[in-house]
């Protein structure tokens, strides 16, 4: 996109090539090869991850390291059209659910298949999703036209990236919810109140919590993960507000500044919610007086401003 400057990848390569090191010497006693490593990427929309993506993948699949790497979006696993319309039917005075985007949206077990396929090297569709289609409410592309990795004559994908906008988020315990939500109603009886999380009903923040306990079976089997994060997460609405104007003079078409409002209002309880999760450690166990220290390191976090230039660099 015009306008983001790679500032990040200065960071993340050195980061994500010691990471590989430390995989590569971990499965070096064992009679296998060394299985694929699996990247997790977030970012809240417009902070870009989709130019960072690209640098990684140039970087990984040139020489000296001269890796096949894929990236999978969380978007390409998003429900078909059809089971999405089914999703907000069920669900009709739930606002988050309808339309793509929250935790419950995706398709798990489509994930789930992708990473094992991935991970046992077997011959891989990589799922694809058209955001155009019905009018913008998006459909999954027809199988047939997904890209298949890991085929033969192919080289093995070593290295696979995850990338997405909730990538990595844990849920809370019901306790810690309740008590998150209160006090963003609270919040915003007050007057002062941007958020978005005191507007929706606890049911309804509960029902996304629920789902993304699911999310775990994806999170659990990521290697390391960079998180970009942003001084201040309302800058997510500037940054789509610019993705969407750009798009408008590239394309003559896009969303209006009301809708861009509309749509990230339907993430941003999200955000205010989950965001804490990865600033945490998304590897950091949970629940536990007494942890393995094997988790730390695995984490990356760059913080940026409303430019989206790194202001502080965090290894947890």
């Amino acid at each position: 996109m015009p306008g983001i400057v790679d500032d990040k990848s200065q960071y993340c390569v050195p980061f994500l090539l010691e990471r590989l090191r430390i995989h590569s010497e971990q499965h070096s006693n064992a009679d296998c090869n060394t299985p694929p490593f699996f990247l997790g990427l977030n970012g809240v929309q417009g902070a870009g991850k989709t130019v960072l993506v690209s640098t990684l993948q140039d970087t990984l699949r040139s020489e000296p390291y001269s890796l096949s790497v894929v990236t999978l979006s969380l978007d390409d696993i998003y429900l078909t059209h059809a089971d999405q319309v089914a999703l907000a039917q069920a669900h009709p005075t739930n606002p988050l659910l309808q339309h793509r985007g929250q935790p419950s949206t995706h398709d798990l077990a489509l994930g789930e298949q992708v990473f094992a396929s991935l991970a046992a090297e077997q011959p891989t569709a990589i799922p694809q999703y058209d955001k155009s289609a019905f009018a913008g409410q998006g459909d999954r592309v027809p199988r047939a036209q997904w890209e298949v990795v890991n085929a033969e004559g192919q080289e093995t994908v070593k290295v696979v990236i995850f990338e997405g906008w909730c990538v990595g988020f844990r849920p809370w315990d019901d306790q810690t919810l309740r008590a998150k939500w209160e006090a963003a109603v609270r919040q915003k009886e007050s007057g002062d109140y941007q958020g978005r999380l005191g507007h929706v009903k606890f049911e309804d923040v509960q029902t996304v919590n629920e789902a993304l306990k699911r999310y775990d079976a994806l999170t659990d089997k990521l290697d390391a993960l960079i998180h970009i994060d942003a001084q201040d997460l309302r800058y997510v609405y500037e940054w789509r507000q610019e993705q969407e104007r750009t798009l408008r003079a590239a394309k003559g078409t896009g969303m209006t500044e009301d809708q861009v409002k509309r749509f990230v209002d339907g993430y941003y309880p999200s955000y205010e919610l989950f965001t804490e999760t990865l600033r945490e450690g998304v590897f950091k166990p949970r629940n536990t007086p007494t942890a393995a220290s094997d988790w730390q390191g695995r984490q990356l976090r760059l913080v940026v401003d409303r430019d989206r230039r790194v202001q502080e660099v965090i290894q947890i």
